[in-house]
């Protein structure tokens, strides 16, 4: 079975490195650029894991990941927070929030395979 993780962040450089990470790893990779635009693809998709920036324009993650969680077709999903604040508090914060968990900026790339691998099994 292949899994579809769906990547939000509106910076192109993160998501090179993402999907270029995952796709290597043998992972159906999806793309959105916008907070609206990942509420849109994880309501067709379905994926089965959401990699969300907190930090975009327009619409946050944060933002975003509640009205996910608000939706009873997209609630299920396995929501990881993806941000550069990593100050005491905000890993509590963000899971309060809905995600499932957090990962900080800048990414550990040799971690990240084992780290999706480990919420994938979870589900």
């Amino acid at each position: 079975m292949t899994y579809k993780i769906l990547i939000v962040d509106d910076t192109a450089a993160n998501r090179l490195m993402l999907r270029d990470i995952l796709v290597y790893h043998g992972y159906d990779v999806y793309e959105a650029h916008t907070g609206e635009e990942g509420i849109r693809l994880a309501r067709e998709l379905n994926p089965d894991l959401v990699l969300m920036d907190i930090q975009m324009p327009v619409m946050d993650g944060e933002t975003a990941t509640l009205k996910l969680r608000e939706d009873p077709r997209t609630r299920h999903l396995k929501i990881i927070a993806i941000t550069s604040f990593a100050m005491k508090g905000d890993r509590e914060r963000l899971l309060n929030a809905g995600f499932d968990d957090y990962l900080a900026k800048p990414l550990e790339t040799r971690k990240l395979p084992e780290f999706v691998r480990q919420h994938l099994s979870d589900g």
